[in-house]
């Protein structure tokens, strides 16, 4: 995927779960501070709620913490 050619609001749904994929406890405030330069925590959350990449459920913990939402999951545990 050429990322020159990507659209900060058109490709949040490639951009937002990529961007978290490697992100664990030590990196995760790091990690969505950047994002959230960019996105509204609404939209965050939803993207990761019904992404097809592969998002661990400790990444969607941590999400579901940061926001204090309902905790969801990506894969069932």
């Amino acid at each position: 995927m050429d990322s020159s050619k990507l659209s900060l609001k058109r490709d949040m749904d490639i951009i937002i779960p990529r961007a978290l994929y490697a992100t664990d406890k030590d990196s995760f405030s790091k990690d969505i501070k950047l994002l959230e330069e960019y996105y509204s925590k609404k939209e965050i959350v939803t993207v990761l709620k019904h992404t097809k990449e592969n998002i661990s459920n400790q990444v969607c913990a941590l999400v579901s913490k940061r926001y204090n939402t309902k905790p969801f999951y990506r894969y069932a545990i």
